[in-house]
């Protein structure tokens, strides 16, 4: 079945409901709600400071180590949080996918829209860093990163459809996503620079989507030169996990109301 594009647009008004209700539900009958988009990346990066940054003595390209790994756990937190919401979504909406027809792609597209709302208030913490250790952030900052954030989105997007598909018929996959993201992470620049990757693995290391999109969010925030080479591969990765990700989810949308 293919997907229709025309039909998501008919439908924007049922993604805004979709996504809303995802943000509302997070943090409902929470005692600090949106407090917590603040803390999760925060206490991070306190820990990873004193760990990594003092104890370890990671280096961070002659950036205070906070602000170093605050810039990489930022789109990081919020590209682990949208491709587990969407991974998720399906299952967790079933009650909606026998009742009525809708475009069944609104399910884990809303799971990334409503991450965004904990990465922009977690914005706000980025701000206060890079004021406190007097970093100024650079024109490129307000260009980079709306289309850094986006491609973050599409990345998430692309793996999120394709896990959600995926984890409709075998469950075991609500499992191996934990997983699949602690490794992932390790496997990026999130708390360590990617200049400690030897050169000969440096391309193989950029078809790691989130190695471009991290780099680039650092050196856009810190007024240093983008790897544009870097960025670009990452970017044919994402485009291509996202055409994968709908065709995907479009051969098997036929089947989640049988399955579930």
């Amino acid at each position: 079945m293919r997907i229709s594009f025309t039909d998501l647009w008919h439908y924007r008004d049922l993604l805004y409901f979709l996504t809303w209700r995802e943000v509302a539900v997070r943090y409902k009958q929470t005692l600090l709600g949106f407090a917590w988009a603040i803390i999760q990346p925060l206490l991070a990066m306190v820990v990873f400071s004193v760990f990594l940054g003092r104890l370890a003595k990671v280096p961070s390209d002659g950036v205070p180590y906070p602000v170093f790994s605050y810039l990489g756990l930022l789109p990081w937190t919020y590209f682990s949080a949208a491709l587990t919401r969407s991974s998720m979504s399906l299952v967790s909406n079933q009650n909606l996918l026998s009742k009525v027809y809708f475009p069944r792609l609104l399910i884990p597209l809303s799971g990334t829209l409503s991450a965004l709302a904990d990465f922009l208030i977690a914005l706000a913490v980025l701000i206060g860093l890079m004021f406190w250790y007097h970093i100024t952030p650079s024109i490129s900052t307000i260009v980079m990163f709306p289309l850094l954030t986006v491609l973050c989105s599409l990345a998430a997007t692309g793996v999120g459809m394709w896990l959600a598909a995926l984890n409709v018929q075998y469950r075991d996959v609500q499992h191996a996503v934990p997983f699949l993201i602690q490794v992932w992470m390790y496997a990026t620049p999130v708390v360590y620079p990617a200049s400690l990757v030897p050169a000969k693995w440096r391309l193989l290391y950029a078809v790691n989507p989130l190695t471009g999109i991290i780099e680039s969010f650092r050196a856009s925030a810190l007024g240093r030169p983008i790897d544009w080479p870097t960025l670009g591969i990452s970017t044919l990765v994402i485009l291509a996990a996202v055409a994968f990700g709908v065709w995907r989810f479009g051969r098997v949308e036929r089947q989640f109301a049988d399955i579930v």
